[in-house]
């Protein structure tokens, strides 16, 4: 077995047992808030709540869908890929819930691989474990052994990219194909496979070749294939985002919200905000998560992270955040890779310890709240 596959198991490993420790601690000392529909009608069909609870919030929904199709209220937003796969799972071990983790856990030790590959091709050994040792502890890192998209988009990210580095430019498109039929920002791995292929051909002092701009394009067919499905299910092509504004999250699709706007209620939202209300935890999580990763990836640009990495990451951060709201963004920047990168470029002994320690208390504390159905992204 090589040395990327032993590390990755052994991370993932790590974060397993912390974040089960940390539901354990959970279910005995918090009350479960069912903040949640249908947490009773078909979590708890599922057993212990040590097991069905990984699936928590947006959890259920892929349930649901995986069994039924796309046939619930609100549903449309959330992308097929992972849920197809849930499906095909359950019919194998018979059980949803088990099948939707066993795909978590199996993407996320491939992500961790390939990351691990990726990240040789450019860094040192120390680097590129100090990196995915930041993604492993982040503090809402427990999405990825949830039954959540989380870890099937990274690996299918990270494999788009590593495939576009080793030059296999088709296989990179037919993965950008999948990647977009598990996410919405996965349409920005368009400009970051022209930048690719731009870079490429500019070493040899030629143009790209007609064919490599089709192969660009070619991503888009899983967003496409998944519009057709809502204009012949539903008459309308855009549900997956005209449902966003019907989720309680505050956000808006008819218009556009300006980040500094969305700054501008968070800073309000810290002073209005009940201290002793849970929320008071999260609006700070998503306000500090959201201005970390605008800075990581500022920093990306002076520290020179390979330009496709930020390419795809910079509107993918700003993407969710033109809705008006930052809910989710402390989920939504765990794959925004490059933000890690310059983490694990840290060279400053007690800035890296300092890290290790405030990524795995929050990791603890928010693993504890999502678990008994406290909001955390």
């Amino acid at each position: 077995m090589s040395i990327s596959w032993k590390f990755a198991i052994w991370q993932v490993i790590v974060l397993r047992l912390l974040t089960l420790t940390a539901a354990v601690i959970g279910l005995n000392y918090l009350a479960f808030k069912p903040s949640f529909p249908y947490w009773d009608s078909v979590l708890q069909t599922f057993g212990h709540p040590l097991f069905w609870s990984w699936a928590n919030f947006d959890g259920v929904h892929y349930l649901m869908v995986s069994e039924k199709g796309y046939v619930f209220g609100l549903t449309q937003a959330f992308f097929p890929l992972y849920i197809v796969l849930t499906k095909v799972g359950a019919f194998i071990v018979q059980n949803r819930v088990i099948a939707g983790l066993a795909l978590s856990h199996l993407f996320f030790v491939g992500s961790l691989v390939i990351f691990y590959k990726l990240l040789r091709l450019d860094y040192s050994q120390k680097v590129t474990h100090r990196t995915i040792l930041y993604l492993v502890l982040f503090p809402t890192s427990f999405y990825f052994l949830s039954v959540y998209t989380e870890s099937l988009f990274l690996f299918l990210l990270l494999l788009s990219f590593y495939f576009m580095r080793t030059k296999q430019w088709g296989y990179a498109a037919l993965v950008g194909i999948a990647l977009t039929l598990t996410r919405i920002i996965g349409i920005f791995i368009v400009p970051a496979y022209l930048y690719e292929v731009w870079k490429s051909k500019a070493a040899q002092d030629k143009y790209p070749p007609f064919s490599h701009l089709i192969l660009a394009c070619v991503p888009v067919l899983g967003l496409l294939a998944y519009m057709l499905y809502l204009h012949v299910e539903f008459n309308d092509p855009l549900l997956f985002a005209h449902v966003q504004s019907s989720f309680g999250a505050g956000r808006e699709t008819d218009k556009l919200v300006l980040i500094y706007q969305v700054f501008w209620r968070y800073l309000k939202m810290v002073f209005t905000v009940d201290r002793s209300n849970p929320l008071y935890f999260t609006v700070w999580l998503e306000l500090l998560s959201t201005l970390s990763f605008v800075g990581l990836l500022i920093w990306g640009f002076l520290k020179k992270v390979r330009t496709s990495y930020l390419i795809f990451s910079i509107p993918g951060l700003l993407l969710p955040t033109l809705t008006g709201t930052l809910s989710s963004m402390p989920r939504y920047v765990l794959v925004l890779f490059p933000g890690f990168i310059v983490l694990g470029m840290i060279k400053h002994k007690w800035v890296q310890s300092l890290l290790v320690i405030i990524f795995t208390i929050l990791l603890m504390i928010c693993t504890a709240l999502f678990t008994r159905g406290y909001w955390i992204a």
